[in-house]
């Protein structure tokens, strides 16, 4: 069977001034598609197989081409927008026709050049198109265990949930709403630690390593920050609501207080009912 959106090893049935019919030695041989002329393989003779990809032509008809897409069916690519129009964007995806990416299927505003998360499915017109919404798509076989440090992109942000990430384009995670604390936006590039491989395969993130390991890092850009403002003080504290906290620090409540508590056991700070100071050397 001749399968849309497919890399397939087909048989030349016969040829005409267009080119080649091809049909799966395995099916029907009525079921024929054409290779145009100019990509049928020097000494191609009928009964040869042929490795190629089936898609749909400017007119809508059945074709193949022995050019290598980007993306075939329910894989997940990143690609470049080349056109953005009323009705969608275009992809290229190595082919001569671009990919049509329906604008029911975009998760943000786009424009021309920048690289997009999608995934290729076929519309119930029988078209092969692109969607932005790939949560579907990604893997949850991963190689990765607990602690393993990844990256990947981010393909959607959810107010309840948190920031979800196609970890290396494949596979399914999720950076939980408690762990974010960037404005991450969809197509950024993210890298966190493993926190749990769930029990359905897809991995829970970590933006941040280990407390014990962190609190160095944190309390080194507290340190900072305090070193670098005019009065060697900064309006925060252990009580200073968390969102505060989260905003001014990109830390959650409970690292900032790690880190000001180890920054004032080691004779740098101290903490006052207003915020914290600098202790300067003697």
């Amino acid at each position: 069977m001749i399968k849309l959106g497919k890399e397939q090893t087909l048989t030349i049935a016969r040829a005409s001034d267009f080119g080649v019919y091809l049909y799966d030695s395995n099916s029907s041989r009525e079921d024929q598609v054409l290779l145009p002329k100019g990509q049928v393989p020097a000494n191609a003779q009928v009964g040869d197989d042929i490795d190629v990809f089936i898609y749909k032509d400017s007119e809508d008809r059945i074709i193949a081409t022995t050019a290598t897409p980007t993306i075939t069916l329910g894989q997940v690519a990143l690609l470049k927008v080349v056109q953005v129009t009323g009705i969608g964007a275009f992809l290229d995806w190595g082919l001569k026709k671009d990919l049509m990416l329906p604008f029911k299927e975009q998760t943000k505003k786009l424009k021309e050049g920048e690289e997009i998360l999608v995934a290729l499915y076929v519309d119930k017109s029988n078209r092969l198109c692109a969607t932005m919404k790939i949560y579907d798509f990604l893997s949850t076989e991963s190689p990765y265990q607990k602690d393993d440090f990844v990256t990947g992109h981010v393909y959607e942000l959810s107010d309840n949930f948190g920031v979800f990430i196609a970890v290396d384009d494949k596979y399914s995670a999720l950076l939980p709403k408690q762990e974010v604390f960037e404005n991450y936006q969809p197509g950024d590039v993210v890298g966190a630690r493993v926190r749990e491989v769930r029990d359905d395969g897809k991995l829970t993130l970590a933006a941040r390593e280990k407390s014990f390991l962190q609190m160095d890092s944190d309390a080194q850009f507290i340190y900072e920050r305090l070193t670098s403002s005019h009065n060697g003080m900064l309006p925060f504290h252990d009580k200073t609501d968390a969102e505060i906290i989260k905003r001014e620090f990109h830390l959650s409540k409970n690292a900032f207080k790690r880190a000001i508590g180890r920054l004032f056991k080691q004779g740098r700070i101290r903490i006052e009912k207003d915020g914290i100071y600098l202790v300067k050397s003697k």
